[in-house]
């Protein structure tokens, strides 16, 4: 499974995709999650974003975020099925390498991403919840046409309170 934009072209989670995702747990990438993983951690991460690609079920996928002109790995993006505030949603996340921020790259692919989601057909919405301190993150939302809904508290990861907020895409309105 491919898609592709003028800027990125977001493509299917594989095995060899591993290397990126260690190049993605930088501290500098992790800030706002907790920071970075450790390789245990990271292992298992990679072992459910496989499964999750390998679902056809509609449930998400995972993708690897691929510059179109030059064909180079340059971040991770996905959704995958969410519980939130009594309703079953779809949720999004990424990660663009700390080199290739600032480029519109992760708005692409949060683009790209919300088509496969809308795809997908089994949730009216895709949320996000970046900190509240994570201004380009919270960009990304407003560029990519989310609504804001507000402040939210949450875990992330596990044990470590966050405050983010809560930036939801209704799929059934038109790309």
């Amino acid at each position: 499974m491919v898609s592709e934009t003028a800027v990125v072209r977001l493509e299917l989670w594989s095995d060899g995709d591993f290397a990126l995702l260690q190049a993605a747990n930088a501290p500098e990438s992790t800030a706002h999650l907790g920071g970075p993983e450790s390789d245990e951690k990271l292992a298992d991460r990679h072992r459910r974003y496989l499964a999750l690609s390998a679902d056809g079920s509609g449930a998400g996928h995972m993708f690897r975020v691929v510059l179109a002109e030059t064909g180079e790995a340059v971040g991770v993006i996905g959704f995958w099925e969410s519980h939130w505030d009594g309703a079953d949603v779809y949720e999004t996340g990424w990660t663009v390498l700390p080199g290739f921020q600032g480029r519109g790259i992760a708005t692409a692919a949060t683009l790209a991403v919300a088509g496969h989601a809308r795809a997908g057909g089994r949730h009216r919405y895709l949320h996000a919840f970046p900190s509240v301190e994570n201004g380009p993150s919270n960009a990304v939302c407003r560029k990519a046409g989310f609504a804001l809904l507000g402040e939210c508290s949450f875990e992330y990861p596990p044990g470590r309170p966050m405050r983010g907020n809560n930036w939801r895409l209704d799929l059934t309105e038109a790309a």
